[in-house]
């Protein structure tokens, strides 16, 4: 039996992954900040038969400070994690920042993602075959990281700090192979295309229009979730992979530069300790 753990599990990609995996048989923990709808899933599991082997754990994720306490919880109750599946988001059309200071997209897409990857490396590395898959944007050509404002003080547009967040993503990615190197753990980037989920976030009018728009020409979640689940059911032999909706990306050029991501890793971690000071 495998144990998955899902942040952002309790909508679209997340939940419909949590669902398959318990249908299977296995042990799924959800990570999600909205009770009800972690209680909504766990009635589903329920019904499904597998109540014993779902688990939800309340965290808001764009809190470090919660997310260090959710790694905690899985640490004390697990002895293993087969697979780590990383989907929370949530659009903004205004900036807003956390009560720990952080900008809340910066915060939730890509500072949560990293805690877990590198706090639940362990549990990883006691299966037999564990995996990562970082549900982002893979290697986008556009977008800016703002090395000096990566909380985008200045000018702040919601797509632009989804953008960033993608980019970073990528040097986690790249950054987590460079700190692991004997780890056995997978570490997948993957984007799965459009996919019809509720598209979490606080939109402007116009931004809401794109949206609708986008949901109406997206693909089912059924359909969408099958490569992250060909991911965690046959991990790629190599450290680090990423993929756009199937197609293999070449890990080249700026979006996996390994020295930005040493960049990136140590600034993360200034960042970080801080929070925890």
């Amino acid at each position: 039996m495998k144990t998955i753990v899902v942040s952002g599990g309790t909508d679209g990609i997340g939940k419909a992954v949590a669902l398959t995996y318990l249908e299977r048989g296995d042990e799924v923990v959800v990570l999600g900040r909205n009770t009800e709808k972690g209680d909504a899933l766990l009635v589903e599991a329920a019904r499904r038969g597998a109540a014993d082997r779902a688990h939800f754990i309340t965290a808001d994720l764009s809190l470090v400070g919660e997310t260090r306490k959710a790694a905690d919880e899985i640490r004390a109750r697990f002895a293993k994690i087969d697979g780590l599946v990383l989907c929370a988001q949530h659009f903004r059309s205004t900036r807003l920042v956390t009560a720990e200071g952080f900008e809340n997209t910066f915060a939730l897409y890509y500072l949560s993602r990293f805690v877990l990857s590198h706090e639940l490396e362990g549990l990883l590395s006691a299966a037999s075959a564990p995996v990562v898959v970082n549900v982002c944007g893979p290697g986008i050509d556009f977008g800016e990281i703002r090395w000096n404002d990566l909380g985008r003080e200045r000018d702040y547009t919601g797509i632009d700090a989804l953008m960033q967040g993608s980019r970073l993503n990528d040097l986690l990615g790249v950054g987590f192979a460079q700190q692991h190197p004997e780890s056995p753990v997978r570490y997948v980037l993957l984007n799965p295309g459009s996919v019809r989920t509720s598209f979490s976030g606080e939109y402007d009018p116009v931004m809401a229009e794109q949206i609708e728009a986008a949901r109406e020409n997206a693909k089912p979640v059924e359909e969408g979730i099958q490569p992250v689940l060909a991911a965690l059911d046959a991990p790629p032999s190599t450290p680090l992979s990423a993929s756009t909706m199937g197609e293999p990306l070449e890990l080249a050029g700026s979006a996996f530069d390994p020295d930005a991501a040493r960049r990136l890793y140590g600034l993360t971690a200034v960042l970080l300790a801080d929070t925890a000071s």
